[in-house]
C-alpha cells in the first residue's frame, strides 16, 4: 500500500497541451476497442501501417503441398523476417515453437479439400481456442457469388461477433471459384461486403486494372494474396505495384517457400512493403542473398 504521507499534489497537468484525440493509425479502426487495436498493431507495423503475412495454412486443404511437405524444415527458417503467421492452429502446435514472439493469425475456416467444393466450409475452430493460442486474428473465407456464399458469410459473420466480444479481430478471405471473373469489379464487390458486415481487414487478390478502386471502396485494409507461384522479379512487382495502389500489406505463401531462396525473398519482400523498394533493386538484394548462401 503507498504510504499515505507522502502523497504530493499533482503539478504538470498539461494545461497548454490539449489531449491526443488524434485517430489510430489503421484504416477504419478508430473507433474500434484498446484490446482490438492492440491485436491490429501487432499484425500491421505502426510505423508503416503496413504488413508482411507469411501464409502457410495451404495444407487445410490441399494437403503437403510442394514447399510444405515439412513445416518445421521449411518455414521455421523463415518466421523470423515475417511480421505475421498465417497458420493452422494443428500446424502451429505441431511444428512451430511455441516460444516464436510472432503474432499469429489463426486460419478458423474448414471443412473441405481440392476434391470437393471449396466454398462449402464451416467455422472449425471455437474463440476460445483462438484465445488459448494467443492469435491476433481469425481468418475465414467468404465466397460471394459461390454455391456455398450464404454459408460463408455466416461463418464470417460467426468470427466477427464472437470476436467483438472477445477483441479479436476478424480477416475475410476473399475466396474465387473457378467460374468466377477475377476482376477489380468482383473483388471490389466481395471485399467491400466483407468490410460492411464488420471484417477488421480483407484479403483479396491484386488485379492488373482498377486495384485502387478496390482498395479505395474498401473502408478496411487490404492485403493481396500471393496467389500461384509467379518467377521472383514478378511476385516483387506485384508486391510493389498492390501496396503503390493501397494495399495495406501482403499474404504471400507460395511466392515465398517456393521460391529458389525462400529466405532471400521474404526479405525482398518485407523491403517493398515497408521501406517501397523498386522491384528492380528489391531483386538485386534477393540475388546478392541468395547468392551469399
Amino acid at each position: 500500500m503507498a504510504d499515505l504521507d507522502d502523497i504530493k499534489d499533482g503539478k504538470d497537468f498539461g494545461l497548454d497541451r490539449p489531449a491526443d484525440t488524434s485517430s489510430f493509425f489503421l484504416k477504419g479502426s478508430a473507433h474500434l476497442d484498446w484490446g482490438m487495436k492492440n491485436r491490429l498493431s501487432r499484425i500491421f507495423n505502426p510505423k508503416t501501417g503496413r504488413t508482411v503475412m507469411l501464409a502457410f495454412d495451404h495444407g487445410y486443404f490441399q494437403g503437403p503441398t510442394t514447399g510444405l511437405e515439412r513445416i518445421d524444415l521449411n518455414i521455421t527458417p523463415l518466421t523470423e523476417y515475417a511480421d505475421v503467421l498465417m497458420a493452422t492452429r494443428g500446424a502451429m502446435r505441431s511444428s512451430i515453437s511455441p516460444t516464436t514472439q510472432k503474432p499469429l493469425v489463426l486460419r478458423a475456416s474448414g471443412g473441405n479439400s481440392i476434391l470437393g467444393d471449396l466454398s462449402e466450409e464451416t467455422v472449425a475452430v471455437d474463440i476460445e481456442d483462438g484465445l488459448r493460442m494467443n492469435a491476433v486474428a481469425m481468418a475465414a473465407q467468404v465466397y460471394i457469388g459461390g454455391t456455398y456464399q450464404h454459408q460463408s458469410i455466416k461463418n464470417v459473420l460467426k468470427l466477427i461477433d464472437t470476436g467483438m466480444r472477445y477483441g479479436m479481430p476478424t480477416l475475410a478471405v476473399t475466396g474465387v471459384g473457378k467460374d468466377m471473373a477475377r476482376d477489380a469489379r468482383y473483388f471490389g464487390l466481395a471485399s467491400r461486403i466483407a468490410a460492411e458486415i464488420g471484417a477488421h481487414y480483407v484479403k483479396t487478390y491484386f488485379v492488373e486494372e482498377g486495384f485502387e478502386r478496390v482498395t479505395a471502396g474498401c473502408p478496411v485494409p487490404i492485403v493481396i494474396a500471393g496467389g500461384k507461384k509467379l518467377p521472383e522479379l514478378d511476385a516483387l512487382d506485384m508486391a510493389y505495384r498492390a501496396i503503390d495502389q493501397g494495399a495495406s500489406g501482403v499474404d504471400m505463401g507460395r511466392n515465398i517457400f517456393q521460391a529458389d531462396d525462400p529466405v532471400a525473398m521474404i526479405q525482398a519482400v518485407s523491403k517493398v512493403v515497408h521501406e517501397l523498394e523498386k522491384p528492380e533493386k528489391a531483386f538485386q538484394m534477393y540475388n546478392d542473398l541468395k547468392a551469399g548462401g
